[in-house]
């Protein structure tokens, strides 16, 4: 008797694809994570010291970044998620405006002409 082996059905294709990007996204944010620790380990205290990292190692590294980046934002993107990350500083300009809603409430109720 002839077995015939079952093709997985689309959704256990995409539970794989999925679990497939989520351990290529650790993988990456490991080796993203472990990339700048040897740096920052490697650094000198003292910007008077010289680095002992050479000038083509500093390129290649800032290579190994720059894919390990690239890669992600394609995971993103093929996950439908959107990269409009931007770093959020305590001092910077805030985009938003918080309104309370009496004040808003007594702007609708009024007429345009009484302020």
């Amino acid at each position: 008797m002839k077995l015939l082996k079952r093709m997985p059905s689309m959704s256990q294709e995409n539970s794989q694809d999925k679990e497939h990007f989520t351990k290529e996204k650790r993988t990456l944010v490991a080796m993203r994570k472990t990339l700048s620790a040897i740096i920052r380990d490697v650094t000198p205290d003292s910007s008077a010291l010289k680095s002992p990292l050479s000038a083509a190692t500093v390129e290649d590294i800032k290579m190994c970044f720059g894919l390990i980046a690239a890669r992600e934002h394609e995971i993103a993107k093929e996950a439908g998620v959107e990269l409009n990350e931007r770093p959020q500083y305590p001092d910077s300009k805030k985009k938003t405006n918080v309104v309370s809603l009496d004040s808003l409430k007594a702007t609708i109720a009024s007429p345009k002409g009484d302020k």
